[in-house]
């Protein structure tokens, strides 16, 4: 069985995809930005960025019988690499349990506010 988790994005209509999926115990978050989706602002800072990222993020993960403990694997896109180190205290702090295998790609972004995006797969716990 598969379920479906939206935020309730409009970039998840708009471009069609759900901000997370369950399948078989698994649970794929999307690349998600630093958006405050109930206000739709993008914040300024990449730091502040990262912190809605993962907010939402773990939202998402809740909301599938999961948690950011749970994240197996997790990528980090950020446009311009030298800003990332200042993500690292915050990264650290949210995947201290999970320790999850990790890349960083340096790559554009949708739009030009937006200075990191992050997905993670995610298993279920048993039970």
């Amino acid at each position: 069985m598969t379920r479906r988790i939206s935020t309730g994005s409009p970039f998840e209509d708009q471009i069609g995809y759900s901000r997370a999926v369950v399948a078989d115990g698994w649970v794929f978050v999307a690349g998600t930005t630093g958006y405050d989706y109930a206000t739709m602002t993008m914040p300024e800072s990449i730091e502040e960025q990262c912190r809605n990222t993962l907010d939402t993020i773990a939202r998402a993960l809740e909301e599938a019988g999961a948690s950011l403990d749970d994240v197996v694997r997790v990528r980090y896109i950020v446009p311009d690499p030298a800003e990332w180190p200042r993500c690292w205290p915050i990264t650290s702090a949210a995947f201290a349990n999970a320790r999850p295998a990790a890349t960083m790609i340096a790559a554009a972004l949708q739009e030009p506010a937006m200075k990191i995006e992050i997905e993670v797969t995610a298993r279920c716990p048993a039970g």
